[in-house]
């Protein structure tokens, strides 16, 4: 990964495109190259910069007085603020631009140090939760290479399955099935929402990525669970979302289906009476605590 669009920037930075572009012609701190049909994109290292300033920004640093900082007392500025917010967002821009320049060791550190000291389930929602969310808008433009994917997928993966086997058998709250449609393939999300289900008593059903619908609508009706869950991080270039809801709700309309993930931002068709949207994974948690 080399190039990002400014539309790019702007998912992960959360600085609005006009104001990147604003900032660029009045200060010295990005300095986009131009492809051969004169569109902006920026290195890795200009996304780094720009998540640190943009993080500044947001914590009181004026955009005139960051330009005339020099890169190190810049970087020693973000590691200077103490407020808990600012400190969860270094972190989870931390873990972003680790993964980008494949620093294997230097993000199971991170987090492996972030989950010591405020345990599993606060690492989850403070850290990893924004950090998927931010690599799914990577994951869904096609900015991440396999190997950087493969390497923070399978790291947070093993962290995940490790907490969920240490909570046993959980049989007394509602049956919540969990899958992922035929081409979803990332399953990240769908395992956290499986910890916090199982964390607070639900009984789990896991049946995993890409799943055919016929085998779900079987197990539903063999279950007969209470909850479904999905997420979707990234999807195959035929996958069909209304195809997804017209199956379950003629299929499964019965059952009440909650569905998370990027691309669910970007869908605004109404939707079957079973089916409701969580836009993100704090709106997920907090579902799944009233239940």
């Amino acid at each position: 990964m080399n190039a990002f669009t400014i539309k790019d920037l702007e998912n992960l930075s959360g600085i609005k495109a006009h104001t990147i572009r604003m900032w660029e012609q009045r200060y010295n701190f990005l300095k986009p190259q131009r492809s051969c049909t004169n569109i902006r994109y920026y290195s890795n290292e200009e996304l780094k910069t720009l998540l640190n300033i943009a993080l500044l920004n947001r914590f009181g640093f004026k955009i005139s007085h960051i330009d005339k900082m020099e890169h190190s007392e810049i970087c020693a500025k973000v590691l200077s603020l103490k407020d808990e917010d600012a400190l969860q967002e270094r972190v989870v821009n931390s873990l972003v631009t680790q993964m980008i320049d494949l620093q294997t060791d230097k993000f199971e550190i991170t987090l492996t140090r972030y989950i010591k000291v405020n345990g599993l389930e606060q690492t989850i929602r403070e850290i990893i939760f924004p950090f998927l969310e931010k690599i799914g808008i990577l994951w869904q433009t096609g900015h991440i290479m396999p190997a950087q994917e493969h390497f923070v997928s399978n790291l947070i993966r093993q962290k995940i399955i490790v907490a969920i086997d240490s909570l046993g058998i959980c049989t007394e709250g509602q049956t919540c099935l969990l899958f992922l449609p035929e081409g979803e393939h990332h399953e990240l999300g769908l395992l956290f929402l499986s910890y916090l289900l199982k964390q607070r008593s639900n009984n789990v059903i896991y049946l995993g990525a890409n799943v055919p619908f016929n085998d779900y609508e079987s197990i539903v009706a063999t279950m007969q669970p209470q909850y479904a869950f999905i997420h979707l991080t990234s999807t195959s270039p035929n996958f069909n979302f209304e195809r997804l809801l017209s199956n379950i709700r003629l299929k499964t309309g019965h059952l009440p289906t909650i569905i998370s993930g990027f691309p669910t931002h970007t869908y605004y068709k109404p939707l079957p009476a079973c089916v409701q949207f969580k836009k993100s994974f704090r709106e997920v948690s907090d579902f799944i605590s009233t239940i």
